[in-house]
Protein backbone atom coordinates (compact mmCIF):
# COMPACT_ATOMS: atom_id res chain seq x y z
CA UNK A 1 0.00 0.00 0.00
CA UNK A 2 1.51 3.27 -0.96
CA UNK A 3 1.53 6.72 1.68
CA UNK A 4 0.72 9.57 0.73
CA UNK A 5 4.07 10.46 -0.08
CA UNK A 6 7.28 8.67 -0.65
CA UNK A 7 7.64 5.20 0.03
CA UNK A 8 5.62 1.67 0.70
CA UNK A 9 3.44 0.79 4.07
CA UNK A 10 3.37 -3.47 4.48
CA UNK A 11 -0.21 -4.93 5.96
CA UNK A 12 1.70 -4.95 9.23
CA UNK A 13 1.30 -0.83 9.04
CA UNK A 14 5.19 -0.68 9.06
CA UNK A 15 6.53 2.29 6.50
CA UNK A 16 10.11 2.12 4.46
CA UNK A 17 11.22 4.01 2.01
CA UNK A 18 11.37 3.37 -1.65
CA UNK A 19 14.63 3.25 -2.38
CA UNK A 20 16.93 1.24 -0.29
CA UNK A 21 19.29 2.97 2.10
CA UNK A 22 22.43 3.88 1.07
CA UNK A 23 25.77 5.40 2.76
CA UNK A 24 27.58 8.77 1.54
CA UNK A 25 29.38 8.64 -1.53
CA UNK A 26 33.31 8.55 0.14
CA UNK A 27 35.73 5.87 0.16
CA UNK A 28 34.40 4.02 -2.60
CA UNK A 29 36.31 2.40 -5.58
CA UNK A 30 36.77 3.77 -7.96
CA UNK A 31 36.68 7.55 -6.54
CA UNK A 32 33.72 9.73 -7.73
CA UNK A 33 34.88 13.31 -6.65
CA UNK A 34 32.06 15.17 -8.26
CA UNK A 35 29.60 12.67 -6.03
CA UNK A 36 31.52 12.98 -3.12
CA UNK A 37 31.68 16.80 -3.42
CA UNK A 38 27.68 16.91 -4.25
CA UNK A 39 27.30 15.24 -0.85
CA UNK A 40 29.58 17.96 1.30
CA UNK A 41 28.23 20.97 -0.41
CA UNK A 42 24.60 19.97 -1.88
CA UNK A 43 21.05 19.61 -0.30
CA UNK A 44 20.81 16.59 1.39
CA UNK A 45 24.18 16.66 2.12
CA UNK A 46 27.25 16.85 4.86
CA UNK A 47 26.42 20.65 5.74
CA UNK A 48 22.96 20.64 4.60
CA UNK A 49 20.12 21.00 6.38
CA UNK A 50 21.53 19.35 9.53
CA UNK A 51 25.37 19.39 9.68
CA UNK A 52 25.23 23.39 9.69
CA UNK A 53 22.78 23.29 12.35
CA UNK A 54 24.32 21.65 14.59
CA UNK A 55 27.78 23.33 14.45
CA UNK A 56 26.05 26.95 14.66
CA UNK A 57 24.24 25.74 17.82
CA UNK A 58 27.36 25.50 20.02
CA UNK A 59 28.70 28.60 18.84
CA UNK A 60 26.04 30.25 19.99
CA UNK A 61 26.07 28.78 23.29
CA UNK A 62 29.61 29.23 23.80
CA UNK A 63 29.33 33.31 22.82
CA UNK A 64 26.29 33.62 24.86
CA UNK A 65 24.87 30.90 27.67
CA UNK A 66 27.94 29.83 28.57
CA UNK A 67 30.47 31.44 31.87
CA UNK A 68 33.32 32.78 30.98
CA UNK A 69 36.64 30.99 31.60
CA UNK A 70 37.54 32.78 34.56
CA UNK A 71 34.45 32.29 36.21
CA UNK A 72 35.29 28.47 35.20
CA UNK A 73 38.40 28.58 36.54
CA UNK A 74 37.17 27.40 40.22
CA UNK A 75 33.93 24.91 40.74
CA UNK A 76 31.16 26.89 41.68
CA UNK A 77 27.26 26.00 42.38
CA UNK A 78 26.12 29.16 40.47
CA UNK A 79 27.67 28.59 37.32
CA UNK A 80 27.54 24.60 37.43
CA UNK A 81 23.35 25.04 37.93
CA UNK A 82 23.64 27.02 35.07
CA UNK A 83 25.14 24.78 32.71
CA UNK A 84 22.25 22.24 34.07
CA UNK A 85 19.54 24.28 33.46
CA UNK A 86 20.74 25.16 29.98
CA UNK A 87 21.25 21.76 28.58
CA UNK A 88 17.75 20.38 30.51
CA UNK A 89 16.26 23.25 28.96
CA UNK A 90 17.54 22.51 25.34
CA UNK A 91 16.45 19.41 25.54
CA UNK A 92 13.12 20.30 26.91
CA UNK A 93 12.76 22.74 24.20
CA UNK A 94 14.24 20.53 21.57
CA UNK A 95 12.99 17.31 21.79
CA UNK A 96 9.77 18.70 23.23
CA UNK A 97 9.45 20.65 19.67
CA UNK A 98 9.44 17.53 17.47
CA UNK A 99 7.12 15.94 20.27
CA UNK A 100 4.68 18.75 19.90
CA UNK A 101 4.73 18.37 15.79
CA UNK A 102 4.60 14.61 15.78
CA UNK A 103 2.74 13.54 18.56
CA UNK A 104 0.73 15.84 20.34
CA UNK A 105 -1.02 18.13 17.39
CA UNK A 106 -0.27 14.70 14.81
CA UNK A 107 0.19 17.56 12.61
CA UNK A 108 1.05 15.21 9.39
CA UNK A 109 -0.75 11.83 11.08
CA UNK A 110 1.23 8.86 10.21
CA UNK A 111 2.57 10.07 6.79
CA UNK A 112 6.50 9.29 6.63
CA UNK A 113 5.69 7.56 10.19
CA UNK A 114 7.80 4.20 10.19
CA UNK A 115 5.01 2.47 12.15
CA UNK A 116 1.29 3.31 12.21
CA UNK A 117 1.26 2.55 16.13
CA UNK A 118 1.64 5.86 18.51
CA UNK A 119 4.03 6.18 21.54
CA UNK A 120 2.66 3.17 24.52
CA UNK A 121 0.03 4.05 27.34
CA UNK A 122 -1.47 2.21 30.68
CA UNK A 123 1.93 -0.46 29.75
CA UNK A 124 3.67 -2.04 32.29
CA UNK A 125 6.55 -1.79 30.20
CA UNK A 126 7.32 1.23 30.89
CA UNK A 127 8.37 3.53 34.21
CA UNK A 128 4.35 5.25 35.17
CA UNK A 129 3.09 3.16 32.37
CA UNK A 130 3.75 5.78 29.66
CA UNK A 131 6.09 5.71 27.38
CA UNK A 132 7.01 9.26 27.18
CA UNK A 133 6.49 9.77 30.53
CA UNK A 134 9.74 6.93 31.14
CA UNK A 135 11.68 8.68 28.07
CA UNK A 136 11.42 11.91 30.03
CA UNK A 137 12.44 10.29 33.25
CA UNK A 138 15.71 8.24 31.89
CA UNK A 139 16.54 12.09 30.15
CA UNK A 140 16.39 13.99 33.06
CA UNK A 141 17.88 11.62 35.45
CA UNK A 142 20.66 10.18 33.35
CA UNK A 143 21.80 12.31 30.46
CA UNK A 144 21.54 15.96 31.94
CA UNK A 145 23.81 15.13 34.40
CA UNK A 146 26.15 12.77 32.95
CA UNK A 147 26.21 15.50 29.94
CA UNK A 148 26.72 18.52 32.52
CA UNK A 149 29.31 16.58 34.62
CA UNK A 150 31.64 16.23 31.71
CA UNK A 151 30.70 19.70 30.21
CA UNK A 152 31.73 20.87 33.29
CA UNK A 153 34.95 19.44 34.09
CA UNK A 154 35.83 19.82 30.15
CA UNK A 155 35.09 23.73 30.92
CA UNK A 156 36.84 23.99 33.94
CA UNK A 157 40.11 21.77 32.24
CA UNK A 158 40.20 24.55 29.53
CA UNK A 159 39.73 27.07 31.85
CA UNK A 160 42.95 26.28 34.22
CA UNK A 161 44.81 25.38 30.91
CA UNK A 162 45.17 21.34 31.89
CA UNK A 163 44.12 20.06 28.36
CA UNK A 164 45.55 21.58 25.20
CA UNK A 165 43.90 24.67 23.85
CA UNK A 166 43.83 25.74 20.44
CA UNK A 167 42.46 29.33 19.31
CA UNK A 168 40.39 30.17 15.72
CA UNK A 169 43.12 33.12 15.37
CA UNK A 170 46.07 31.18 15.65
CA UNK A 171 45.12 28.44 13.65
CA UNK A 172 41.58 29.10 11.97
CA UNK A 173 42.04 26.03 8.96
CA UNK A 174 42.84 23.69 12.15
CA UNK A 175 39.96 25.18 14.10
CA UNK A 176 37.53 24.38 11.13
CA UNK A 177 38.59 20.79 10.15
CA UNK A 178 38.44 19.91 13.43
CA UNK A 179 35.02 20.97 13.71
CA UNK A 180 34.11 19.13 10.27
CA UNK A 181 35.68 15.72 11.97
CA UNK A 182 33.70 15.83 14.91
CA UNK A 183 30.24 14.21 13.83
CA UNK A 184 33.79 11.35 12.62
CA UNK A 185 34.71 10.69 15.82
CA UNK A 186 31.69 10.37 17.16
CA UNK A 187 30.75 7.91 14.52
CA UNK A 188 33.69 5.53 15.52
CA UNK A 189 33.03 5.82 18.99
CA UNK A 190 29.29 5.86 19.32
CA UNK A 191 29.89 2.32 17.09
CA UNK A 192 32.40 0.48 19.22
CA UNK A 193 30.58 1.12 22.27
CA UNK A 194 27.31 0.56 21.06
CA UNK A 195 28.42 -3.06 19.67
CA UNK A 196 29.90 -3.40 23.32
CA UNK A 197 26.28 -2.47 25.05
CA UNK A 198 24.52 -5.40 23.18
CA UNK A 199 27.00 -7.54 24.95
CA UNK A 200 24.47 -9.82 27.02
CA UNK A 201 25.37 -8.78 30.62
CA UNK A 202 25.34 -5.00 29.90
CA UNK A 203 22.21 -5.82 27.77
CA UNK A 204 20.51 -7.19 30.12
CA UNK A 205 20.75 -5.03 32.50
CA UNK A 206 21.50 -2.04 31.13
CA UNK A 207 21.11 -1.12 27.33
CA UNK A 208 17.44 -2.34 27.95
CA UNK A 209 16.08 0.48 28.88
CA UNK A 210 16.89 2.16 25.64
CA UNK A 211 15.57 -0.66 23.66
CA UNK A 212 12.23 -0.76 25.77
CA UNK A 213 11.60 1.36 22.77
CA UNK A 214 11.07 -0.47 19.62
CA UNK A 215 8.49 2.04 17.95
CA UNK A 216 10.84 5.31 19.30
CA UNK A 217 10.11 8.92 19.91
CA UNK A 218 12.12 11.88 20.08
CA UNK A 219 12.67 11.65 23.89
CA UNK A 220 13.87 7.72 23.38
CA UNK A 221 16.95 9.06 22.21
CA UNK A 222 18.49 9.80 25.14
CA UNK A 223 16.46 7.76 27.13
CA UNK A 224 18.83 5.51 28.71
CA UNK A 225 20.09 3.72 31.99
CA UNK A 226 22.34 6.16 33.82
CA UNK A 227 25.52 3.69 33.44
CA UNK A 228 25.06 3.85 30.07
CA UNK A 229 25.74 7.54 29.79
CA UNK A 230 29.00 7.21 31.60
CA UNK A 231 30.19 5.86 28.09
CA UNK A 232 27.77 7.56 26.07
CA UNK A 233 28.79 11.02 26.92
CA UNK A 234 32.51 9.94 27.04
CA UNK A 235 33.60 10.78 23.63
CA UNK A 236 34.47 14.19 24.86
CA UNK A 237 37.36 12.92 26.66
CA UNK A 238 39.23 13.42 23.13
CA UNK A 239 39.43 16.54 23.70
CA UNK A 240 41.33 16.53 26.73
CA UNK A 241 44.06 14.98 24.68
CA UNK A 242 43.93 16.48 21.10
CA UNK A 243 44.43 20.42 20.85
CA UNK A 244 40.61 21.58 21.04
CA UNK A 245 38.89 25.22 21.62
CA UNK A 246 35.87 24.63 23.78
CA UNK A 247 33.13 25.08 20.78
CA UNK A 248 34.99 21.80 19.76
CA UNK A 249 34.30 20.41 23.38
CA UNK A 250 30.61 21.86 22.90
CA UNK A 251 29.89 20.43 19.48
CA UNK A 252 31.00 17.25 20.29
CA UNK A 253 28.58 17.11 23.33
CA UNK A 254 25.68 19.09 21.28
CA UNK A 255 26.30 16.69 18.74
CA UNK A 256 25.62 14.07 21.15
CA UNK A 257 22.70 15.73 23.07
CA UNK A 258 20.80 16.74 20.00
CA UNK A 259 20.84 14.53 16.87
CA UNK A 260 19.50 11.31 18.71
CA UNK A 261 16.37 13.72 18.91
CA UNK A 262 15.47 13.44 15.03
CA UNK A 263 16.66 9.82 14.84
CA UNK A 264 14.80 8.54 17.38
CA UNK A 265 11.77 10.39 15.97
CA UNK A 266 10.03 7.87 14.39
CA UNK A 267 9.48 9.73 11.26
CA UNK A 268 11.54 10.08 8.29
CA UNK A 269 10.69 13.21 7.02
CA UNK A 270 9.10 16.70 8.86
CA UNK A 271 6.64 17.74 6.53
CA UNK A 272 6.47 21.51 6.70
CA UNK A 273 3.21 22.08 3.69
CA UNK A 274 2.23 20.55 0.58
CA UNK A 275 4.69 17.50 0.92
CA UNK A 276 7.70 19.34 1.37
CA UNK A 277 9.68 18.65 4.35
CA UNK A 278 13.19 18.13 5.79
CA UNK A 279 14.64 14.76 5.67
CA UNK A 280 15.28 13.58 9.46
CA UNK A 281 17.58 9.81 8.23
CA UNK A 282 15.39 8.43 11.05
CA UNK A 283 14.64 5.20 9.41
CA UNK A 284 18.23 3.56 9.41
CA UNK A 285 18.35 3.59 13.15
CA UNK A 286 14.56 2.52 13.29
CA UNK A 287 15.98 -0.36 11.54
CA UNK A 288 18.67 -1.04 14.61
CA UNK A 289 15.56 -0.97 17.20
CA UNK A 290 13.43 -2.92 15.24
CA UNK A 291 15.96 -5.82 14.67
CA UNK A 292 18.02 -5.15 17.30
CA UNK A 293 21.35 -6.33 15.62
CA UNK A 294 22.01 -4.28 12.90
CA UNK A 295 22.86 -0.70 11.77
CA UNK A 296 24.92 0.06 15.50
CA UNK A 297 26.45 3.16 14.01
CA UNK A 298 25.01 6.37 12.13
CA UNK A 299 24.74 7.00 8.61
CA UNK A 300 27.13 9.51 8.33
CA UNK A 301 30.63 9.78 6.70
CA UNK A 302 31.93 6.51 7.72
CA UNK A 303 30.40 2.97 6.54
CA UNK A 304 30.83 1.22 9.61
CA UNK A 305 27.97 -1.68 9.38
CA UNK A 306 28.87 -1.91 5.80
CA UNK A 307 32.72 -2.75 6.96
CA UNK A 308 32.23 -4.94 9.82
CA UNK A 309 28.97 -6.73 8.02
CA UNK A 310 26.02 -5.51 10.15
CA UNK A 311 24.37 -2.80 7.91
CA UNK A 312 20.87 -3.80 6.71
CA UNK A 313 19.80 -1.37 3.78
CA UNK A 314 15.34 -1.86 4.86
CA UNK A 315 15.38 -4.74 1.94
CA UNK A 316 14.42 -8.80 1.90
CA UNK A 317 18.29 -9.24 1.19
CA UNK A 318 19.64 -7.57 3.97
CA UNK A 319 16.82 -9.09 6.17
CA UNK A 320 18.10 -12.67 4.65
CA UNK A 321 21.58 -11.71 5.43
CA UNK A 322 20.75 -10.83 8.93
CA UNK A 323 18.70 -14.06 9.91
CA UNK A 324 22.01 -16.08 7.84
CA UNK A 325 24.41 -14.35 10.48
CA UNK A 326 21.85 -15.11 13.43
CA UNK A 327 21.42 -18.60 12.37
CA UNK A 328 25.32 -19.24 11.84
CA UNK A 329 25.99 -17.74 15.36
CA UNK A 330 23.27 -19.93 16.97
CA UNK A 331 25.03 -22.57 14.81
CA UNK A 332 28.65 -22.02 16.56
CA UNK A 333 26.99 -21.25 20.21
CA UNK A 334 25.22 -25.02 19.90
CA UNK A 335 28.18 -26.55 18.97
CA UNK A 336 30.26 -25.06 21.56
CA UNK A 337 27.94 -25.96 24.16
CA UNK A 338 27.92 -29.53 23.09
CA UNK A 339 31.69 -30.11 23.35
CA UNK A 340 31.78 -29.08 26.54
CA UNK A 341 28.94 -31.39 27.67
Amino acid sequence: METKFEGRRNKRGDWAPAEPLSYAPILEWPPRPAAFLKWVFGYPGFFLPWGVFYMVVPIFVWLYLTPSLETMQTFGAGWIAFIFLRNLAMILLWAGGWHLWFYVKQAQGTDWKHSNRWLARDNPLYLFRNQTLDNLFWTVIGAIPVWTAYEVVTLWLFANGHIPYVSFDEHPVYFIVLMCFVPVIRDIHYYVLHRISHWGPIYKHIHYVHHNNVNVGPFSGLSMHPVENLWYWSGILVHWIIPSHPIHALFHLHHAALTPTPSHSGFERVVLADGVGVKTGDYFHYLHHKYFECNYGGDGMLPLDRWFGTFHDGTDDAQRRMDERFLARAAQKAAAESGRS
